[in-house]
């Protein structure tokens, strides 16, 4: 009935596209291509800031749907829902389990009403429907196993499923507490029992701390996304966590509005002041729930760690708040909901969560509408967002890729009007005018990104590209120089760089990077014709004939080069 809820609700995410960093996870990350050497596989991308960088296990199941499907999204929406599914069948498992040890009655009605809560929840949407988080899914899975599995006296699973989870997301590092504070809650009975009977176990857990921390170390500052690189203190950051904590409880018992991208999300001291003291007398509840009723305490406790590492002085990201942190710390409140209903609702108690899954499935089938294109998805988040400036950046983006280039532009000045040092944006709205032949402010457009960032290769070559078409050939040989110089193996640069070169006069200096890309590009015609004109301006007759014969192999009817061929030949 679990699976079944699950597939009921998510089945209409099956044709939802890849959005925002599925783009760097899946569809451009080179390390998924193939599912051998391992090594290659287990090595994302890093430097980048993309979602499974340090998170080499994600990178593998990437890599799996991407040898099943390619970049077709919907074997990756298949497994994110069985991954979902075995999420929630574990934590059915783990609560059945552990009421039926306190002899609770109704125990496996109890988990169930509670598993199906959790895992038909709008709040997961954002874990399953959206598919670069499954490092979230999939690390609540393994966390969960690791606590089933030693609920079960299942050692060796439970540390493989804690080693694994630490190579899923860097969240697991609360496993050992987790598994550490059950046992004393419901197993042992007390941390000195636990130690005395677990406590080589105890040590074999933390011990898969020494993966966490090689590979969060060579993640770095994930390509500037976390920390101070991201644009965010870590007193600010603290300050917005306060909110976020009792944010996620409040979408919890009311899911709306859900938001894609929050943004950054900055609040005074002034202002998170009320939040600090409610976080704060929940927190001391929680410590006096564990000294005096501690199965309570317990799901106090699972609340505030499974969210501390993101939501605490440690994170510092651009996404202040996010909907996907809360995947696993929502299990604590569905099960409290249940429990609350089951001692006050009387013998028909369970009526009262089984109404609550309708609605809230019905809520989340319409939340992965949203999903449905990237245009419905931020178009959503800029809404209910108006002052995100990524939500409109990204709108801009969706609008562009569908050829809608006057409301990709109304996005993109918005945007730029939010975000206005950022580069990317004008270099975008740059290309929209270029879509929509509007030269003059295309021109004016990635002359602002190059004033945001002067080593923005994409804008130099752009803009140079823009400039040829114009005729002014001395300003596009400026900026293809400048491509070449920032990036020298841009083979596209090369090429205009060497024909622009031809154009004004200088063939010798057109050779070198004629030569560069014609030998990089063996199958590119026009890279072997305009060196053949350039050995043919320079007297280099037999080498100008190799180069139009070349041509010719690979465009026998093109006229121009079996003329320059001829005129070649006849000159040695």
């Amino acid at each position: 009935m679990l699976v079944a809820a699950v597939g009921a609700v998510y089945a209409n995410s099956f044709g939802g596209p890849f959005v925002f960093d599925d783009a760097l996870s899946i569809v451009e990350n080179p390390t998924i291509r193939q599912l051998w050497p391992l090594t290659q596989v287990l090595s994302p991308p890093s430097g980048q800031g993309i979602t499974v960088e340090g998170r080499p296990l994600v990178n593998l199941s990437f890599a799996f749907n991407y040898a099943i499907s390619g970049t077709a999204p919907w074997s990756y929406h298949a497994v994110n829902v069985a991954i979902h599914a075995l999420a929630a069948l574990t934590l059915f498992g783990l609560v059945r389990r552990t009421l039926e040890s306190l002899r609770t009655p109704s125990a496996p009605l109890v988990a169930f009403s509670a598993a199906l809560l959790w895992a038909v929840h709008p709040l997961q949407t954002e874990s399953v429907t959206y598919l670069a988080q499954r490092t979230e899914s999939l690390m609540g899975l393994w966390l969960l196993a690791t606590l089933y599995f030693f609920q079960r006296r299942q050692f060796f699973w439970s540390f493989l499923a804690c080693t694994l989870g630490m190579a899923t997301k860097e969240v697991m590092v609360v496993a050992p507490l987790l598994v550490v504070l059950y046992d004393r809650t419901f197993v042992a009975g007390s941390f000195r029992a636990g130690w005395e009977r677990h406590g080589k176990f105890y040590v074999a857990l933390a011990s898969t701390w020494l993966l966490l921390a090689f590979l969060v170390l060579g993640a770095g500052n994930r390509g500037g996304t976390i920390g101070s690189a991201a644009g965010v203190t870590t007193w600010d950051y603290a300050l917005c966590q306060s909110r976020a904590v009792l944010h996620y409880a409040r979408l919890a018992l009311w899911p709306s509005p859900l938001i894609f991208d929050y943004g950054q999300d900055f609040i005074s001291l002034f202002a998170a002041a009320p939040y600090l003291v409610v976080d704060l007398l929940l927190i001391a509840v929680t410590g006096y729930a564990l000294w005096r009723r501690p199965a309570l305490g317990f799901l106090g406790a699972w609340y505030f760690l499974i969210l501390a590492p993101t939501s605490s002085l440690v994170g510092g990201t651009r996404q202040m708040l996010a909907e996907h942190r809360i995947y696993l710390s929502l299990a604590a409140l569905t099960i409290l909901a249940v429990l609350a209903s089951q001692r006050t609702l009387g013998r028909r108690w369970w009526l009262a969560p089984l109404c609550a899954a309708t609605a809230l499935g019905a809520a989340t089938i319409q939340r992965n509408t949203v999903y449905a294109s990237a245009i419905s998805l931020y178009r959503d988040t800029a809404a209910q967002r108006p002052t995100n400036g990524f939500a409109r950046y990204n709108l801009g983006q969706a609008y562009a890729e569908a050829g809608r280039h006057v409301e990709a532009i109304a996005a993109f000045e918005a945007a730029a009007r939010l975000l206005p040092a950022a580069s990317a944006v004008p270099f975008n709205l740059g290309n929209s005018f270029v879509a929509l032949a509007r030269p003059a402010e295309a021109q004016a457009a990635f002359t602002t990104a190059l004033r945001l960032n002067p080593r923005y290769p994409k804008a130099h070559f752009n803009l140079g590209n823009l400039l040829l078409e114009r005729r002014d050939l001395a300003g596009a040989l400026e900026h293809f120089r400048a491509v070449v110089a920032l990036d020298p193996s841009d083979l596209a640069a090369r090429n205009n760089l060497g024909g622009v070169l031809l154009e004004l006069g200088e063939p010798a200096a057109a050779v070198e990077h004629l030569v560069f890309a014609a030998r990089a590009q063996p199958d590119a015609f026009e890279a072997h014709f305009g060196l053949g004109n350039a050995y043919l301006l320079i007297g280099r007759h037999d080498e100008a004939a190799r180069e139009f014969e070349a041509v010719l192999r690979l465009r026998p009817d093109l006229a121009l080069a079996r003329e320059r061929l001829q005129l070649a030949q006849s000159r040695r």
